[in-house]
């Protein structure tokens, strides 16, 4: 099916272009969220007749969509889920999921304007695409946790997916491997400081030898 669309759509074209689509993605998707027009003749007229209009009020959503971004970039969101010992989800977080966190945070976001390719299955932290306009676009981290004290452990780096004794295993390999490099780093300075005592005795008799040659 042949379609102008009425904005830009990612991988698909800009205002004004005339597209060819499936037909059931025009049905289910393009027209009814208002995103295109069939391009048949009677449409192509009424569309170069409002045009102008069309600009404007795309115009107009852009710039109110790039003041919100603003206050949107890089935010990060908890979203707590109830999840097995190996942070398997019982059942996942979808695009409504974070669309109602970030709303319910100041800036309103439908469910269509976050960019999620499959929803989240495990706990962790997630970069997220959100695109409130087709010309703006911003990502968010959403942290997804079983409580808001492991949401706070993720946010520091921790890692909290596998079962516990994997995690205390990670942990002690973490805390071993900091304390070999301390280690290392206290003999490195007790060689520095032995090669420096060692230049300072053989300077001394070089010292002794340049007096005795001034008496």
């Amino acid at each position: 099916m042949d379609v102008i669309l009425l904005e830009r759509v990612e991988k698909l074209g800009a205002l004004g272009d005339t597209v060819r689509v499936k037909a059931g993605y025009a049905r289910n998707y393009l027209l009814p969220t208002g995103r295109a027009l069939r391009a048949n003749t009677a449409n192509r007229a009424k569309f170069e007749n409002d045009r102008a209009a069309i600009e404007a009020k795309n115009a107009e959503r852009r710039d109110a969509a790039s003041t919100d971004s603003e206050k949107l970039d890089g935010q990060s969101y908890i979203v707590i889920r109830q999840a097995g010992e190996s942070g398997q989800l019982y059942g996942s977080v979808s695009t409504r999921d974070i669309a109602a966190a970030a709303s319910e945070a100041g800036i309103a976001v439908d469910r269509n304007q976050v960019m999620l390719e499959a929803p989240i299955k495990t706990i962790g932290l997630y970069t997220v695409r959100v695109a409130l306009h087709p010309e703006v676009s911003v990502e968010v981290t959403v942290n997804v946790a079983r409580t808001q004290d492991e949401a706070e452990a993720q946010a520091r780096g921790e890692d909290l997916t596998g079962t516990q004794s994997d995690r205390e295993e990670a942990r002690q390999a973490a805390e071993d491997l900091f304390a070999e490099e301390e280690a290392d780093s206290e003999d490195e300075e007790a060689d520095a400081d032995a090669e420096a005592d060692t230049d300072a005795v053989e300077e001394a008799p070089e010292e002794a030898d340049e007096d005795a040659a001034k008496e």
